[in-house]
């Protein structure tokens, strides 16, 4: 709902604040005192283009502020709508630059006239909104029709979101077999190297470590051996030197005792000179000098390290090499898993197909009876010759596209929904969006409201000239058509008709008055006193009679 709308120096505006209601909300005034403008002021808020001519002349900028109730403020989450009020500001500068904000956030105009769209629906002449835009028409014959997100509707939506995700799934398939061949070959190649290598975790290393003795061989034999005889086996050895003076100490620790430690030590000595003497004969005993175990590990090793310059490490190799097997048993297996998607698709596509058949016998069948009710609410607001027919059409499906029958498959069913009107006796139904006169497509939308009240978003819902071209009797019924639908939804109606006026919840009075050598437009929200004058002047002129004033209270008294 909208509850304020601030205006400053827009074309005869200076300065301009309305706080308007619930329910009906009528504005009146002389032609040319100003009320098209707070029509171009909510359209700014919209995300109309502004223009530099809306700006008041001599002014910098003109600033046009909205404050909505939300019902719903989930869509403008992004824009800190956490209480369900939402201020819509836009300034145009006189140079020409525009601005947009919500809740003091900017914007695009393109992201405010998507997120503003649901707001505000403006009625008048050549105007584009929802009723008129054959995109929601089919939104309103289902919601008609009962044929909503629990219904059949909702079992569409779900049969083809389930057709999608199969379809997007064949073509990923589909896709894949058809890389599948170089992908498998590549693959196949990978793992064939690894596979003839058969690395084992840390081989590397053990390699690495083995490397040196082999290739050292002879060198470590002869080394070990000459080792050993210094220490032991040879002449004059070590350990028989150090045998030698040990016996001498040992005589001589009879005669003081204090030797034994240094006797003790050289027993120790001794010992652990055989023992390493023994150690090295036995490594020298080992050591085989194997020409052709060294080129074969020279190779081994080489490949390895070729194979950790290609992956990383080794470790990263046989990962890789398991993941390589899975990979090819999941491409071995794409033609029978695409196979049977194919077949789920096929299933998928029949299920989808029969519920849009469903739904379209459904909604050929409630088109009529829409048609007629918005026919008979024509025929009540002067149109009686006017004829609505809602038209139901299932578009041809285009190559690559999902189909059913040959009718473009979707989200929504096969079907295309519009709205046609003949204004006139004889005349061929032609689609609402082509109605020439204002007057008439503003009482078309009446009539559309009136029927689908409740239906639509909860938005407000301003009417000009829809009392165009008409009045007494035929006004009453607008008035009271009006009013009814005010009962869903804010309505802002601007209009020359007492009697239209007279429904009002809240009546607004536009005048243009002169202050500082210019004019400009001021609006007055009217007590009980003011709304009987006013609609004593619309009904008398300018003179206004007491009979005009008995007339006014008539009109008041009727519309309560």
């Amino acid at each position: 709902m909208l509850r304020v709308l601030n205006v400053r120096q827009l074309a005869v505006i200076e300065q301009l604040e309305v706080e308007f209601g619930p329910g009906l909300n009528v504005v009146t005034g002389e032609t040319g005192a100003g009320k098209s403008i707070l029509i171009n002021a909510l359209k700014l808020v919209l995300g109309e283009r502004g223009r530099p001519d809306l700006v008041r002349a001599g002014a910098d900028r003109a600033e046009v502020e909205a404050l909505f109730h939300l019902s719903d403020p989930s869509r403008f989450a992004d824009f800190g709508v956490a209480d369900g009020e939402l201020v819509v500001r836009r300034t145009i500068e006189a140079g020409g630059r525009s601005r947009a904000s919500l809740n003091g956030r900017l914007a695009t105009a393109a992201q405010l006239g998507e997120l503003a769209s649901g707001l505000v629906d403006i009625c008048s002449q050549h105007e584009h909104h929802s009723l008129v835009s054959p995109g929601g028409h089919l939104g309103y014959l289902d919601a008609f029709a009962g044929l909503g997100a629990t219904g059949l509707r909702g079992e569409m939506a779900a049969a083809w979101k389930e057709l999608q995700r199969l379809f997007e799934l064949e073509t990923q398939l589909k896709e894949q077999l058809r890389t599948r061949a170089e992908r498998e070959d590549l693959l196949r190649f990978q793992l064939a190297e690894l596979e003839k290598l058969r690395p084992e975790a840390g081989e590397d290393e053990r390699l690495a470590e083995e490397l040196p003795r082999l290739r050292f061989a002879s060198r470590l034999q002869a080394g070990t051996r000459e080792a050993e005889e210094r220490l032991y086996a040879g002449d004059g050895a070590v350990s028989e030197a150090l045998g030698q003076v040990l016996r001498a100490l040992t005589e001589l620790q009879a005669l003081d005792p204090q030797l034994a430690p240094v006797v003790s030590q050289l027993e120790v000595a001794l010992s652990e000179i055989e023992e390493a003497a023994r150690t090295l004969g036995r490594y020298a005993d080992r050591v085989e000098t194997r020409p052709e175990r060294l080129g074969e590990l020279e190779e081994r090793l080489h490949l390895l390290r070729r194979l950790i310059r290609k992956h990383g490490s080794l470790d990263a190799a046989l990962a890789f090499m398991e993941s390589a097997r899975t990979e090819l048993s999941e491409l071995e297996g794409v033609s029978a898993r695409l196979g049977a998607v194919e077949h789920q698709r096929e299933l998928a596509l029949k299920k989808a197909a029969a519920v849009a058949a469903v739904l379209s016998a459904r909604r050929r069948a409630e088109a009529e009876k829409l048609g007629a009710a918005i026919t008979a609410e024509l025929a009540s607001l002067g149109m009686g010759d006017a004829r609505v027919v809602v038209g139901v059409e299932q578009p041809e499906g285009r190559a690559g596209e999902l189909s059913a029958a040959g009718a473009r498959l979707g989200i929504e069913g096969v079907d295309r929904v519009e709205f046609l009107i003949a204004t006139n006796r004889g005349e061929e139904p032609r689609p609402l969006r082509k109605v020439a006169s204002g007057g008439e497509l503003s009482r078309a939308l009446l009539a559309l409201k009136r029927v689908l009240a409740g239906l639509g978003p909860q938005g407000t819902y301003v009417f000009d000239e829809v009392d165009s071209g008409v009045g007494g009797a035929v006004a009453e019924v607008i008035g009271k058509k009006l009013y009814e639908v005010s009962r869903q939804h804010q309505v802002i109606c601007i209009s020359h008709l007492p009697q239209i006026a007279a429904y009002a919840d809240q009546h607004f009075l536009v005048r243009k008055e002169a202050h500082g050598g210019r004019s400009r437009s001021v609006i007055q929200r009217l007590s009980l006193e003011e709304r009987r004058e006013e609609l004593a002047r619309m009904l008398g002129g300018i003179r206004v009679s007491n009979a005009a004033r008995a007339a006014a209270d008539e009109l008041l008294n009727h519309a309560r």
